[in-house]
């Protein structure tokens, strides 16, 4: 590293990172879903913090700061979707319950995140630039490929930060820390 790349900015973000047993999952319905409609391959996370722009230093303090007392937590999905962007292309929707929404809010305040949009919790399964057409016949495949994926209760175990920029290669994505969350008794 560069000695000025603590002092430039860059895009960072707050991954959730499932159990183990979830994130297997997940990335073998990616790969299924891959070798059918293309797109790239992907780590499997749920957005806890969306793009943020800071130095690296600032991040991690921010991020260290964040993840200070924070325990594992409960997610339920429940339902397989599709958005109009890339990064939404398809996706297993996660329910709202308190924890999750409290991980965002406590995540978010550390990291001095604010938007105007609610937050959607979800996972991504593709990111590919497909039709609606196209979105429609994947997520119906993703329920094929495993049609328990809208209905299944898993463990945020860890969180880690990110530089995700907006580059739909993912070539310049970087992980910076990773933090694994104390269990919960």
């Amino acid at each position: 590293m560069a000695s000025n790349d603590a002092q430039e900015y860059a895009p960072f973000a707050i991954w959730g990172v499932p159990s183990k047993d979830m994130k297997n999952r997940i990335t073998k319905l990616n790969h299924a879903l891959r070798s059918e409609f293309g797109g790239l391959e992907l780590k499997p996370h749920l957005t806890v913090v969306g793009m943020t722009r800071l130095t690296r230093k600032d991040a991690l303090e921010r991020f260290k700061a964040a993840c200070h007392g924070l325990k594992a937590y409960p997610a339920h999905s429940k339902g397989v979707s599709s958005g109009s962007s890339f990064w939404q292309c398809v996706y297993v929707l996660l329910d709202t319950n308190p924890e999750v929404m409290e991980a965002n809010a406590h995540c978010s305040k550390h990291f001095g995140y604010t938007t105007l949009a609610p937050y959607m919790p979800h996972m991504s399964l593709l990111y590919a630039n497909l039709t609606n057409e196209e979105k429609q016949k994947a997520l119906e495949k993703a329920n094929v490929f495993d049609n328990e994926i809208g209905n299944l209760c898993f463990t945020i175990d860890r969180l880690q930060l990110w530089i995700t920029d907006s580059d739909e290669s993912l070539k310049s994505w970087e992980k910076v820390a990773e933090f694994e969350l104390e269990k919960c008794h």
